[in-house]
């Protein structure tokens, strides 16, 4: 699902709400999500999962294209952990 789905699918299950509303509502959400993991914080939405960031060392690389040594600098990466009822979700068709 793409972001205009999810609008869409938002804005035919709430007909009260403007479409205007709704996008700023989920646009609202999403900057949250990436203010708090800016931040270097955690964000927990139970049943579905947890959002947070982990750090990944600096490293040498290669250049796909020359095979050329890179240095890669460290950094912070968004890591997600689902939650158990989406888990639970996912693997009900394979019990």
């Amino acid at each position: 699902m793409i972001r205009s789905e999810l609008l869409q699918s938002l804005c035919a299950d709430n007909p009260d709400l403007r479409p205007e509303e709704i996008e700023q509502v989920v646009d609202i959400f999403f900057e949250e999500i990436t203010t708090r993991l800016a931040e270097g914080g955690r964000v927990e939405l139970r049943g579905f999962g947890t959002f947070s960031t982990r750090g990944r060392d600096a490293r040498t690389g290669r250049n796909p294209r020359t095979g050329d040594a890179v240095d890669v600098p460290a950094k912070r990466v968004p890591y997600f952990k689902p939650g158990k009822e989406m888990r639970e979700r996912l693997n009900a068709d394979s019990e």
